[in-house]
């Protein structure tokens, strides 16, 4: 096998492969030797079938299979002999000519063709020391601990029905029917029957509970509202809406007491118990937020820090699924582009920004994590997927199957494993300032672009490189 670089230009490469005739035919004549001892064919014993009637029917397939493994010998080949990472599949581009072709096969002439690359670029790690990263600490409030198990109170007490003359009060719950309407006709998703509603509890658009405090069962009323303009169905968004209401039924909310016997009825020993649980539950719960600004900070300070050439194979493949995510965002909400005082073009800029900050970090994040040898375990990978197993109740053993079978997928899981890994073992080289706050700071304070916070970042599959 003969190979020739063709052309260096930025991160692209072209290589010329020339597998000869006799090369090739000696890969067939160990194919068909191959083949022989297994092939059964009527007339004949097996493994004895002569090697000119093997030719003669199955020549022309085998000598397709094996310029198929030639080819992909010349691709590993190219990795190994130039010592380059590849950052996508090779273009391979064979002779089209038909009869250079049927030579070829024949085993009569030389193959010829070409191979373009993309390789990964070499990136030199940078001083992380310098990057500065907040560590915003929350308390949690007791009153967020006793809110928490009222919620919990609320989601297992019992109702019993009101009298047929009783008014519905705050705290009662409802059973109604309801038809929406804009201008007179109705809406999409403005129709129910039968829906139980806990007068109080917010379930609703504002405005809609409390018009029922005072209602009877069989009564019917007509409530006016206006949908919030951040409702997440745009078409409703800041509108005013009528809904026919009727009221099917009321109930009575149960007494149910906070204590000891009702924190054993949930599964934990006492109530003191319980506090401490739920309020382990809000810490950690706070405690993923304060993480998740503090790698947004972290990969702020590495996206400011490299720069280097990106593989467009790579950066055109993470555009595309951005931008079909968004192009799936704006169907299901009803938007358009002429709506946007943006418009496609320079939406398509601010998204293919991104897409480079994503490949740039996935890059950064892969090169950090294999010179660090950072390495995620088995265990962790099974540990993960029993996490997500959970989510599909009784389904368990086809999950497993499906990732026992499927190298690809079980990759996305090892992937943020590795990421978080990464992030861990950068974030215990910059400067860290913790930052004591309030629950609603902490949750309140967002200054991520709303189009990165779409678009999700970095993308796990760079990182999966490394690994």
């Amino acid at each position: 096998m003969q190979l020739t670089q063709t052309l260096t230009e930025g991160l692209k490469r072209q290589y010329k492969v020339v597998l000869s005739a006799t090369d090739l035919a000696s890969r067939f004549e160990t194919e068909v030797e191959q083949i022989r001892g297994r092939v059964q064919l009527n007339g004949f014993r097996p493994g004895k079938v002569p090697t000119a009637h093997i030719k003669k029917i199955y020549g022309r397939s085998i000598m397709a299979e094996v310029v198929q493994n030639s080819v992909t010998d010349a691709q590993k080949k190219i990795a190994e002999e130039a010592g380059v990472k590849l950052a996508a599949e090779p273009k391979v581009v064979l002779p089209e000519d038909e009869a250079t072709i049927t030579r070829v096969l024949a085993g009569e002439a030389d193959l010829d063709f070409s191979v373009d690359v993309e390789v990964l670029p070499t990136i030199e790690l940078q001083d992380h020391s310098h990057i500065a990263v907040t560590r915003e600490v929350v308390d949690v409030p007791e009153s967020d601990v006793e809110e928490a198990i009222q919620r919990m109170a609320n989601a297992v007490r019992t109702f019993t029905p009101r009298g047929d003359k009783e008014k519905a009060r705050d705290g009662d719950k409802v059973t109604i029917d309801f038809v929406g309407t804009m201008n007179g006709l109705a809406f999409d998703g403005g129709t129910a029957q039968g829906v139980d509603l806990v007068l109080g509890s917010g379930q609703f658009i504002p405005g809609f509970e409390e018009q029922l405090v005072g209602s009877k069962a069989g009564d019917s009323r007509t409530i006016s509202v206006t949908f919030p303009e951040t409702y997440q169905v745009v078409d409703l968004a800041g509108k005013p809406a009528d809904f026919e209401v009727t009221v099917k039924g009321i109930q009575a909310p149960g007494d149910i007491a906070i204590d000891d016997e009702f924190a054993r009825k949930v599964g934990v020993e006492s109530l003191e118990k319980m506090r401490e649980v739920v309020k382990g539950g809000l810490a950690a719960e706070l405690l993923q937020v304060t993480r998740q600004k503090m790698k947004r900070q972290l990969l702020d300070g590495l996206d400011a820090l490299y720069r280097f050439d990106l593989p467009p194979t790579m950066v055109e493949q993470e555009f595309n699924a951005v931008w079909t995510q968004v192009l799936q965002d704006m169907q299901r909400e009803g938007k358009t582009f002429e709506a946007d005082e943006k418009g496609e073009a320079e939406t398509r800029a601010e998204y293919q920004s991104i897409a480079e900050r994503r490949v740039r970090l996935g890059l950064v994040l892969a090169e950090v994590g294999e010179k660090a040898e950072v390495k995620v375990s088995e265990d962790e990978v099974t540990k993960a997927l029993i996490e997500r197993a959970r989510q599909f109740p009784g389904q368990e053993k086809q999950f497993f199957d499906f990732y026992r079978k499927n190298p690809q997928a079980l990759a996305e899981i090892r992937a943020p494993l590795f990421e978080e890994k990464v992030v861990d073992h950068i974030l215990g080289s910059v400067k860290v300032t913790e930052k004591p706050v309030t629950r609603e700071e902490l949750m309140g304070s967002d200054d991520e672009p709303e189009a990165e916070a779409k678009a999700e970042k970095p993308k796990k599959a760079k990182a999966r490189k490394a690994e």
